[in-house]
């Protein structure tokens, strides 16, 4: 890894654990514009929807509708999908707003499933 990315990545770790090259998206307006413009992709454990921002880093929203369980589950979900992108942020480029929805069938997976699933959508996105 590059030495500025460990200096950050330090200086970071005693805040806790962020992610380098990505942000949050939050706004209901950002989602509806990556819903609506964005190119979608399936498998079957996740959706991932995926627009152009115009920046330099992707901004990443996860959405876990009720379907999938009550809000301790839904939680634990969440947390897996973005732990599993965090751990594979290098291998995305970046510039892409990215919209993760869990399907029902993630909430029985380990992590390593949902990180396998997380990158094959990747892949076929080819981000």
């Amino acid at each position: 890894m590059w030495p500025f990315l460990l200096l950050i990545e330090s200086a970071l770790s005693t805040k806790g654990v962020h992610m380098i090259f990505s942000e949050s998206l939050k706004k209901n307006e950002d989602f509806k514009k990556v819903y609506g413009k964005g190119k979608s992709i399936a498998n079957r454990h996740l959706v991932m929807y995926v627009l152009e921002n115009g920046l330099k880093r992707n901004r990443v929203g996860i959405s876990v509708s009720k379907k999938v369980g009550n809000s301790v589950v839904r939680h634990r979900v969440t947390r897996l999908i973005r732990e599993s992108y965090r751990i594979s942020e290098e291998h995305f480029k970046c510039g892409y707003d990215i919209v993760i929805i869990a399907r029902i069938t993630t909430k029985d997976i380990s992590f390593e499933e949902v990180k396998s699933a997380l990158l094959h959508l990747k892949e076929l996105l080819h981000i």
